[in-house]
Formats: C-alpha cells, sequence, structure tokens
C-alpha cells in the first residue's frame, strides 16, 4: 500500500480530511511526554527570588509550535501541566505555567509561520515575548493573592524588582535555546 502525498511545508499536519495523521499525533505525543518529565526540572535562575523556579518543558513546547503549528505547541504546554497536577496539588502555579507557555509559543508560531525565515522567528519571539511578560504579569496581579498570603498590592510591588526580570529571563532562556535547536529537531522528526 504506497504512502499518500502530501505536498506541504508541515508534512505531519493533517490527513486530506483534517484529521491528524496517526504519525502527528504520535509525534506530539513525544513531546507531550518530553515537556512532562521537564516540568519537574526546576532550576533557580533568579538569586534574589530563589522560591521562583524555571523549568525547561517551554522550550519542548515552544519546538512542538514551531515544527507542528500553533495548535500542537497549545497542546505540549496544556496537556502535561494538566498530567503534573495529578502528582502536584499547585493548581494555581499550573495555570500560571500554562498561561505563561501558550502566550509565548502560539503568537510566535502563528507569526513565525505567517512571515517566515529568520525575520518570521524574530518577530514572532519578540511578540511571543512581550505577550508572555504581559501575561505573566497580569496572572501574578490576579493568581498570587489567591493562593498566598500575599496581598495584590505587595504583588504590584514586586513587578519591577523581582517579577519582570524573572520573567524576562526565563522567556529570553526558552526563545534562545528553541532558536539554537528548533531546526535541527523539525529536520529529525520530519523524516
Amino acid at each position: 500500500m504506497a504512502a499518500s502525498t502530501h505536498v506541504s511545508s508541515d508534512n505531519h499536519s493533517t490527513t486530506s480530511g483534517g484529521a491528524w495523521s496517526t504519525r502527528r499525533i504520535a509525534t506530539t505525543a513525544l513531546f507531550c511526554a518530553l515537556a512532562f518529565v521537564l516540568t519537574f526540572v526546576e532550576i533557580p535562575i533568579f538569586p534574589p527570588a530563589p522560591w521562583l523556579m524555571y523549568d525547561p518543558s517551554g522550550i519542548v513546547a515552544f519546538v512542538a509550535a514551531l515544527a507542528f503549528g500553533p495548535s500542537t505547541g497549545a497542546i505540549v504546554v496544556i496537556l502535561p501541566w494538566v498530567l503534573k497536577t495529578l502528582f502536584s496539588f499547585n493548581v494555581w502555579g499550573h495555570i500560571m505555567a500554562i498561561v505563561a507557555g501558550v502566550a509565548l509559543c502560539v503568537p510566535a508560531a502563528i507569526i513565525a509561520r505567517r512571515v517566515g525565515g529568520t525575520r518570521g522567528l524574530i518577530a514572532g519571539m519578540v511578540v511571543g515575548a512581550v505577550i508572555a511578560l504581559a501575561a505573566c504579569i497580569g496572572g501574578n496581579i490576579v493568581v498570587t493573592p489567591l493562593y498566598t498570603a500575599v496581598s495584590t498590592a505587595d504583588v504590584i510591588a514586586m513587578i519591577v524588582p523581582i517579577l519582570l526580570p524573572f520573567n524576562a529571563l526565563k522567556i529570553v532562556i526558552n526563545c534562545v535555546v528553541t532558536a539554537l535547536i528548533q531546526k535541527p529537531i523539525s529536520q529529525i522528526v520530519s523524516r
């Protein structure tokens, strides 16, 4: 039985009927599994606030979004954090991680695909970074007082000295590492 031919820049997107191909589902599942494992890797990257941890799962979702589209990126952001809720009851923190991840990778992937090339990737990352930074700050103002003893006024006071630099650093790490690895990984998974 001959394999169907699908001419597209993303040969894993869908079958001709619009459904995801088996290969794309399997690849997305692998990305989700890797992202899930990486949610448990917590690295303190900002010494003034050692309780704020960075996890590299966002890189996996970002690569998936650039390789297979924004919907795949969103799935690879959301599913691992939903699954992690079964192991860790930090629901609010997981919601924040989902908001931050989706805010970064979805707009970046949309722009990168529309503009194309290095210019599209850079423009997408810049726009995604701005949206993600705003989402992180806004999310902290709304969510942090819901599950901690920190007031909204205290969260607002932490924006410039803590939240802005920590989230900016996290976003820069995700963008730089993704920019370095996304092309070779996209080539490997598209074979």
